[in-house]
């Protein structure tokens, strides 16, 4: 047994799950998810050392390349899905490479994660760049398939991530960061979608959130660059004009149909008082950031 990762381990406090009634079983798992936000406060330091691989590969054109498989891999798959329309980012920079490819995010592929080969050819499908940093995703920190990827990355002089939930993995000895996020065994042995899932999820929210923030795509505590494709985003998109800029529903309204729907040019425009093409030019000069954008203006 002390050969098996601390993911696969049995847990004592567990052993007579079956004799539990609903309500103590519900108690014991609600337990054991609250030692997870302290086993990612411990490994907040790999976090900011990621998050800074993250934006220098943005800063330089690079994509993200995410890599897993199974529950790692479905977990860096939604986080992916879900930055464009958050950030306003190119789908085609932020990718998602999961063992057994598409139909592995509703379906177990047999095999799929043991197959080393496979990895490559995937980021050989993507035309991986230097530029590129992957982010390999295993509870186990063993998978061959995501290993594989991070390896072959390295090689190919990309920055490496490695997010696992055991102390010392293969993939953390890999990876240029490796975030070790120590949950230990689950209530039902072996069941990674538990505990070490919900700190992979916490950690990979991390990484994106904080890496889009420094980017600027972020005014305040707003996501100012989301993508307005529905009502409900655009009544988000007008909240979030009227919030950071102390206007109407109705103004705000105004300015993002001046602004061709963008809340972050309709924010620059209210606070200095310009009008679309000055927004833009200020944007332009600082990077995309709202906030240096408005302080260019105001000591211009």
């Amino acid at each position: 047994m002390s050969d098996l990762p601390e993911t696969e381990r049995r847990n004592p406090e567990s052993t007579h799950l079956d004799a539990l009634d609903t309500s103590a079983v519900l108690r014991l798992m609600n337990e054991a998810d609250r030692t997870v936000p302290g086993a990612v406060e411990r490994a907040l330091p790999q976090i900011a050392r990621a998050v800074e691989l993250l934006v220098g590969s943005w800063r330089r054109g690079g994509r993200w390349v995410y890599v897993g498989a199974g529950t790692s891999g479905r977990l860096a798959a939604l986080d992916a899905a879900e930055l464009p329309p958050t950030f306003g980012v190119d789908p085609e920079r932020v990718v998602a490479l999961l063992a057994g490819g598409e139909q592995a995010l509703l379906h177990p592929i047999e095999g799929a994660e043991d197959d080393v080969e496979a990895a490559g050819r995937d980021l050989d499908e993507i035309g991986l760049s230097r530029r590129d940093v992957v982010v390999g995703v295993a509870a186990s920190g063993s998978t061959p398939y995501t290993v594989a990827a991070v390896r072959r990355a390295a090689e190919a002089g990309c920055a490496t991530v490695g997010i696992s939930c055991v102390p010392g993995s293969e993939l953390g000895r890999a990876a240029d960061v490796g975030i070790e996020v120590v949950t230990g065994p689950e209530i039902l042995t072996g069941s990674t979608r538990l505990k070490a899932g919900t700190a992979q999820k916490m950690v990979l929210n991390m990484l994106s959130t904080a890496s889009f923030v420094r980017l600027g795509r972020v005014y305040e505590n707003l996501m100012v660059d989301v993508q307005a494709t529905n009502e409900k985003l655009r009544r988000r998109a007008r909240r979030i004009v009227g919030e950071a800029a102390g206007v109407s529903d109705e103004e705000a309204g105004r300015l993002l149909r001046e602004a061709d729907g963008s809340a972050k040019l309709a924010v620059v425009m209210a606070l200095c008082d310009v009008g679309r093409e000055e927004a833009a030019a200020l944007l332009r000069e600082s990077g995309g950031m709202v906030r240096r954008a408005v302080e260019r203006h105001r000591t211009s």
